[in-house]
């Protein structure tokens, strides 16, 4: 089989490619997903993310090596295995970042395109914001953004603490500044997910153009003469070859450095030791990896009006009636910005998250009670972490290496103290006094920087944002130019959070979208 475009991976960008990618009638477009249809209702019913944690048909399910900072645990790490990717089952947060961000991405990439001015057309181009246009917000885009149909009263409560404390509202984390506290607007259309899978595949799927095969799993990228020609994938059991003008990888942060590795392009010592003929030594492959890490304060609440023990199916029945009640809800409604007293530069370093349950190990360890959870990360760290292959075979998970809290001078370490610090004193704030119950993690308020610290590395957990392990640049350990080109082979791009020279401020999967448009507008020139 031919084709002139073949996408590995149908999620938060593989979605957004195969759409633009297919509009043009002439050019035959193959997206190659390794999980399976995005049908189950708790994908589209947002509230249904608590129950989407342990459900290994959807979620790749990695978890990290032992991690030094973090006294040795391992790490889970949902990443997305369905139509949709990571955006099927994220929590549906919509922050693009700040300007600075990107315009420092345009000075790693030499590439004044990849500056916030450049970028926000991207961004507009995607969305459809149900507040309307605006100069920062579009509202024709395929990606529908939009309000909360439902939020828990502790949810409003924490933006009157953040108030209080001296923070500031903040109606639109995407408006004119970041700082401040309110409710996320969130990828939901009419109280429904809206993933990249809704937004831009089903509309495509129609196209005789596109051709979408899931349960694909790709094993390698076919090389010949310094040029990407298809691609190997097993399917049903056997092994098939499809060939293409130009390969795009976007299977993301983890997978993407996996399947260039396993081609042979990558670190030329490391593919050798797994018996790998290295064709173009690019060590910045699975390097630069970077993620936020996160820490939650869990308080007990003292009136039964959390979501610890909703009725499922009084929840369930208001929701198929009506869109809308907790079923509705994001989980994570409320949070905020804010620019600490260690921050470096003008950004905001610390992001809030807050959920009116108690949330231990990512919703799995069950708590018994009542009570509400707030998350704080460090959105800058200096600490950074490698991929490197466990095995050369293609269905064997990569060693995730997350270097959490590993920069020799402790700035992630201290950032994430002034974070749980930071997170204590919200919740001491007066508008929870109605609310507070006794405290669950930490049970008793650490004494000094040393308690905080061995509070973090014990209980400290990913926020799901890794990035950054196929980065585009200019130097030796660019892995793509700026216009997502492997460095050294014609016909492969990688399009996906790998690229990112640094993380957002914020939640990543608007910008992998902005991506997205943006390499697909390269690709058709």
């Amino acid at each position: 089989m031919e084709y002139d475009y073949v996408i590995v991976g149908a999620g938060s960008a593989g979605c957004v490619l195969a759409n633009r990618l297919s509009a043009q009638p002439g050019r035959r477009v193959l997206l190659l997903e390794a999980g399976g249809r995005d049908w189950h209702p708790f994908i589209h019913m947002p509230a249904g993310i608590a129950h989407l944690a342990n459900n290994r048909r959807l979620n790749w399910n990695y978890t990290t090596e032992p991690e030094h900072g973090l006294l040795g645990r391992r790490l889970w790490w949902p990443r997305g295995k369905t139509l949709g990717g990571s955006s099927s089952i994220n929590a549906m947060c919509y922050v693009r970042g700040v300007a600075a961000d990107y315009d420092a991405w345009a000075q790693a990439t030499g590439d004044a395109r990849w500056s916030w001015p450049q970028v926000l057309p991207w961004f507009l181009l995607s969305e459809n914001n149900s507040r309307g246009a605006s100069p920062l917000h579009a509202s024709n885009g395929p990606l529908c953004v939009s309000d909360l149909r439902h939020h828990n009263a502790l949810s409003a409560t924490l933006i009157e603490a953040g108030v209080s404390a001296g923070f500031g509202r903040n109606a639109d984390f995407n408006g004119p500044a970041q700082a401040g506290f309110g409710f996320y607007q969130v990828t939901q259309r009419e109280g429904v997910r809206c993933s990249t899978a809704v937004a831009y595949l089903r509309p495509a799927q129609t196209r005789s153009n596109l051709h979408v095969q899931t349960h694909a799993l790709v094993e390698r990228i076919l090389i010949e003469q310094e040029r990407a020609t298809g691609v190997v994938l097993r399917r049903s059991g056997g092994q098939r070859v499809v060939r293409a003008g130009e390969i795009i990888l976007a299977a993301g942060a983890i997978n993407s450095p996996q399947l260039l590795m396993l081609s042979g392009i990558g670190p030329a010592g490391h593919l050798s030791t797994h018996g790998i003929t290295p064709v173009i030594d690019l060590p910045g492959v699975g390097a630069n990896l970077q993620d936020h890490l996160d820490i939650c304060t869990l308080v007990g609440c003292t009136r039964d009006i959390t979501y610890d023990k909703l009725n499922d199916v009084a929840v369930g029945w208001r929701y198929l009636r009506h869109r809308d009640g907790p079923g509705s809800s994001n989980i994570a409604e409320s949070g905020g910005f804010v620019r600490s007293r260690l921050a470096t530069d003008a950004r905001c370093d610390i992001q809030f998250h807050f959920v009116p349950a108690l949330l231990d190990d990512h919703g799995r360890h069950r708590l018994p009670g009542h009570g509400y959870t707030l998350h704080a990360c460090y959105l800058h760290p200096r600490s950074r972490g490698s991929l490197r292959l466990r095995s050369a075979d293609p269905s064997t998970p990569i060693a995730i290496h997350a270097g959490y809290l590993s920069d020799p001078e402790g700035h992630d370490l201290a950032r994430m103290i002034e974070a749980a610090k930071l997170s204590r004193d919200l919740l001491a704030q007066p508008a929870f006094d109605p609310y507070r119950g006794k405290p669950v993690f930490p049970a008793s308020a650490p004494t000094g920087d040393a308690e905080w610290a061995a509070f973090i590395r014990r209980k400290a957990e990913t926020i799901y944002h890794p990035v950054g392990s196929c980065r585009m640049g200019t130097n030796h350990q660019a892995v793509v130019d700026s216009e997502l080109r492997v460095r050294g082979m014609a016909g492969l791009r990688v399009v996906d959070a790998s690229v990112m020279p640094a993380l957002p401020s914020g939640n990543t999967n608007a910008a992998v979208v902005m991506i997205a448009e943006r390499a697909a507008a390269l690709l058709l020139g």
